[in-house]
């Protein structure tokens, strides 16, 4: 098995990239109001390949991303046979049906919030596949629980964020979570950095998930403004599409960042006294 994580983390590198990817395709097609471009599902207007046409380009770009990072999570799955790797299967399966279901039933507004959920749950999962895969200090504690509720208010941000694009809520919920969640990303990671910062393997992800959420709190505002900007045009606009897009990615690379920092503090905290005290309890 030794000589085979090497390879494994190569692979699971390529299937954590090629989700990434994903989550930015489903963000062109929504945001460049292409998700009803398609009316059927598997296939795309009776056809394998479409017309790359209009918003068909992002909606067929978005479905053979999915279907690669399904084949990709399904061969994982099957080579490392734990239940992680199976959670992650059972998860983009119940992705993929959930978007037929969105193209048959013309975006409900539940599903779609669901789907955005789903999505950043998956990528979650394909983050702890490839940690799984890396070095693995023994023994290892207990996740610190302020990276659990840094990362499920990440999470929850998603949530919040998909129901402001579809119009189901305002915009004040999902700006007193990024409040709370930058609250508890601060909390994470700022006693990492003052107690360990002589240690890469802590110092990185801290480092990492606190420059990610401080750049994806402006990334919101220039989001915000330049939806309010365009109020009145025909057609999403390049700058609306291009902040938008990113807030939704680097929103995923947030939530990969507190698990990623969770992992760090779970598997060394055993082995340092002070990492205990402050890494899990302060922080």
């Amino acid at each position: 098995m030794d000589e085979t994580h090497p390879r494994l983390r190569r692979y699971t590198s390529v299937l954590v990239a090629c989700t990434f990817f994903l989550v930015i395709a489903g963000g062109l097609v929504t945001s460049n109001d292409a998700a009803q471009s398609v009316p059927d599902w598997p296939l795309s207007w009776g056809r394998l390949v479409p017309v790359l046409e209009g918003g068909i380009r992002y909606e067929f770009a978005h479905r053979v991303a999915a279907l690669v990072v399904t084949v990709l999570t399904a061969i994982l799955a099957l080579r490392l046979r734990t239940r992680l790797g199976y959670v992650a299967l059972a998860t983009v399966l119940t992705q993929a049906g959930l978007g037929g279901v969105l193209v048959r039933f013309l975006d409900p507004q539940a599903a779609v919030i669901l789907h955005a959920a789903l999505a950043q749950l998956f990528f979650g999962l394909t983050v702890m596949l490839w940690l799984s895969t890396g070095p693995r200090p023994s023994p290892a504690g207990a996740w610190p629980r302020v990276t659990v509720f840094a990362a499920v208010a990440i999470f929850l941000q998603t949530i919040l964020g998909a129901a402001v694009r579809h119009g189901v809520i305002g915009p004040i919920p999902h700006v007193a979570g990024a409040v709370l969640a930058t609250g508890l990303v601060m909390w994470a990671s700022f006693p990492v950095l003052i107690a360990h910062m002589e240690n890469p393997t802590l110092r990185r992800p801290a480092m990492l998930l606190l420059s990610i959420t401080f750049s994806q709190v402006f990334l919101g505002i220039g989001a915000w403004m330049s939806r309010v900007a365009n109020l009145d045009s025909a057609q999403p606009m390049p700058m609306m599409v291009l902040f938008t897009v990113a807030h939704v990615a680097v929103g995923s690379l947030g939530f990969g960042a507190a698990i990623a920092l969770g992992a760090a503090l779970r598997q060394y905290a055993p082995a340092s006294p002070s990492l205990s005290r402050e890494g899990m309890a302060a922080a």
